[in-house]
């Protein structure tokens, strides 16, 4: 305890040192009565900082709203070089303010807050501002327009309100895992695996393989467990739930989700409890946004930041984000791919933290600063993030840089460096999260190809489960992807796979293959099968789904590689229902010799005799038929029954898109040929009443399940462009 002592008078002796030759430096004497403040402001929060917070350190004492007054002055705390030491700063405190009936403080920095960092500026949100040792709040925004030097407060009554909110989010399995458990038995059983080994070994041989231990530490990658979980079927899933790179798993389907009871604080579930008490009052909390009733709208210090997406990506990541409301910018300094996970991290008040909806070699972020820390629990930036309620968002630390200034503006260069718990609450007020349990994420691994550089890369990142989310970031992700790897927007053709590993259809597994070019930036198209599928999953009215991972798979090359039908000739041109016919197709690919084709085509059995009218075309192009099929389609409705028509589920919308056809794909189908006289209508339907008579009279008035209905599919080396008609002559069976 005496050294703990000495170490604390130590270090405020250094602090006052420092203030002493600073105010030196700028020739300026502080009065008696505010160097006492300033002195007993220091001492008490030096007190509470040097103790050493951990993630079970208690909420400091507070200064209630209702106390705080115009001409006190705060000290505000916060991290601006790579030292990573916690600094702090003058604020004078000149009143409060009221932002559409949210009441803020009002401050301005002073002294070395205002010479060196420029006033507020971004990624200083939610720094702990106190007033004679007590927190008042986090400095959270400035008033757009206005010097960044006078600086709004958001008290910190209303912040705590956050830790009270319910939290559901990340309770959509029956069970959930606690990761760092089961990365210590793992890490338990394979040491006790290798050392029985060596023994045996040693036995053997009678040498040490000392250096062969591949005992992994307690820090496991996410990249880690985003490989296991690759390895697991769905069936499986709640059974490797711990592998899926997240501590918890999407719901289970059929899963019971009411009876799952509250869990207990630090249980290690990742679930926060429902509040003892009944929620905030509305006057504390208000829902409606916070604008300044004197006409200047606030400006956030914070924002999303992305790192990996570059040039063009960048500019496809803000039209992505766009319609949802969002807006990105380009990080100064990224986090790389190499990311780990913290199960023991701690945070101070003052500290750089980080909030993450992506986070690997592609990241999407904003880095702000923690304002309290009590039993793990975690509040940060005074502001929202997204402001999108109860989320499952990845909680960060981060380095500090350095800080960055200009006119009007400034920001802290940062880099997000480990997932150090869970984000759970984004509010009008702040984040709140929850340091040592994580949120339900999906993995998505990207291998790029360019056949014209010779060259491949891969990316891997990890999204968090957010369904309004999934599908413009995936889409995002993997146009950055073709992006980095293939370094140009002239006209290419690309060929794009991927693997979606859900329980939202019963195969597991959502596959689809496509080929795309475009004469410019073909990753604007390349990725619209991913990001359709990812819609029906996420957007499914009758159960939320699980997505364990998502695999993609493009290969690149600068050519154009399209192709035009030019004849489509039936041998023989004359046959029965239920045989087959081949066509020999001649395609003429973009300046080179025309190929030939042989497609096979096998005439259903209920087709009536007589002139059979088809239509050959590229997959990506669309018929009348289809058309009207499409649009049936979009309504949601299957077949006409006895009782009306049905609506499909998500699983029969994901199957027809497995099943459509592609665009390097030749189809064949029946299509509408001349319009035919009133007497030829009358002997087609003549015919086939005929026709379902015999097939009645022997026993197949019904299809069977081996008789294939849909259209012809034959896949090419080219994107096909047009389509042209053919005639086939049925006979009578």
């Amino acid at each position: 305890m005496h050294r703990l002592i000495v170490s604390r008078v130590k270090a405020i002796s250094r602090f006052f040192g420092k203030e002493r030759r600073a105010d030196v430096k700028r020739g300026r004497k502080a009065g008696v009565v505010l160097g006492l403040k300033r002195a007993l402001a220091v001492v008490a929060a030096a007190t509470a900082f040097l103790a050493g917070p951990s993630p079970a350190a208690a909420m400091p004492d507070i200064l209630p709203l209702a106390e705080v007054e115009e001409g006190m002055v705060g000290t505000l705390y916060t991290v601006v070089d790579s030292s990573g030491e916690i600094s702090s700063f003058d604020a004078q405190i000149l009143g409060t303010m009221n932002v559409s009936d949210r009441l803020y403080i009002v401050a301005r920095s002073d002294g070395p807050f205002a010479d060196t960092t420029g006033g507020l500026v971004q990624g200083m949100s939610g720094s702990p501002v106190y007033v004679d040792g007590r927190l008042i709040g986090g400095a959270s925004m400035t008033l757009t327009g206005m010097d960044p030097h006078t600086f709004l407060i958001t008290p910190i009554e209303t912040m705590l309100a956050i830790w009270d909110y319910p939290d559901t989010k990340n309770q959509t399995r029956p069970e959930t895992v606690d990761l760092k458990k089961v990365a210590e038995e793992r890490a338990q059983k394979e040491k006790e695996a290798a050392e029985k080994a060596a023994k045996e070994k040693d036995k053997e041989t009678g040498k040490d393989e000392a250096g062969k231990d591949a005992t992994p530490t307690p820090e496991k990658t996410l990249e880690d467990t985003a490989e296991k979980a690759s390895d697991d079927t769905p069936d499986k899933a709640s059974e490797n739930a711990a592998d899926k790179t997240a501590a918890t798993a999407g719901p289970e389907k059929g899963g019971d989700k009411s009876e799952k009871p509250p869990a207990e604080p630090g249980d290690g579930s990742g679930q926060t409890p429902p509040p003892a008490e009944k929620p905030p009052a509305a006057d504390k909390v208000p829902q409606k946004p916070a604008y300044p009733s004197v006409g200047q709208e606030p400006e956030y210090k914070d924002t999303l930041y992305a790192s990996g997406f570059q040039g063009p990506a960048m500019d496809f990541l803000r039209k992505t984000l766009a319609p949802l409301g969002f807006n990105a910018e380009p990080t100064f300094s990224g986090q790389g791919g190499a990311y780990v996970t913290d199960y023991d991290a701690t945070l101070e008040p003052g500290a750089p933290v980080g909030a993450a909806v992506i986070f690997g070699d592609f990241s999407l972020a904003a880095t702000g600063t923690v304002t309290a820390v009590d039993e793990g629990r975690v509040l940060a930036f005074g502001h929202q993030f997204l402001r999108r309620g109860n989320v499952n968002y990845f909680m960060t630390d981060a380095t500090v840089f350095g800080m960055v200034t200009g006119p009007t503006d400034g920001r802290k260069i940062t880099r997000n460096n480990r997932i150090i718990g869970r984000i759970n609450q984004d509010r009008m007020a702040g984040i709140g999260g929850m340091l040592g349990t994580f949120p339900t994420v999906v993995p998505i691994r990207l291998t790029v190809e360019d056949k014209t550089l010779g060259c491949s890369d891969s990316y891997a990142a990890s999204m968090a489960y957010d369904e309004n989310l999934l599908p413009a970031l995936s889409n995002a992700i993997s146009y950055a992807g073709l992006d980095r790897t293939t370094d140009q927007l002239a006209q290419s053709t690309v060929r794009v796979d991927f693997a979606i590993r859900t329980n939202a259809v019963d195969g597991g597994t959502v596959e689809r293959a496509n080929m795309f070019y475009a004469p410019s930036d073909v990753g604007q198209v390349a990725f619209s099968d991913l990001v359709q599928a990812m819609g029906l999953i996420c957007t499914d009215t009758d159960q939320e789904n699980d997505i364990l991972d998502i695999k993609v798979n493009v290969v690149s090359e600068t050519e154009r590689r399209t192709a035009t039908l030019l004849t489509a000739v039936p041998e023989p041109a004359s046959v029965k229902p239920g045989e087959t016919v081949n066509f020999k197709v001649t395609l003429k690919p973009f300046r080179a010799e025309n190929v030939t084709l042989t497609v096979p085509f096998t005439v259903p059995r209920r087709q009536h005799s007589g002139a059979m009218h088809l239509n050959i075309h590229g997959g990506g192009l669309v018929s009348v038929e289809q058309l009207l099929a499409a649009l049936q389609s979009d309504m949601g409705l299957q077949e006409s029954t006895k009782s009306g028509a049905t609506m499909k589920t998500t699983a029969d919308r994901l199957q027809e898109l497995m099943e459509a056809p592609a665009n390097n794909e030749i189809v064949i189908e029946p299509g509408g040929g001349p319009v035919p006289s009133e007497k030829e209508q009358e002997a087609a339907i003549r015919e086939a009443i005929r026709r379902q008579q015999e097939l009645e009279e022997a026993g197949e008035a019904a299809p069977s399940k081996d008789e294939k209905t849909g259209p012809t599919k034959f896949a090419t080396d080219y994107v096909i462009e047009n389509s042209i008609h053919a005639v086939l002559d049925i006979q009578r069976p």
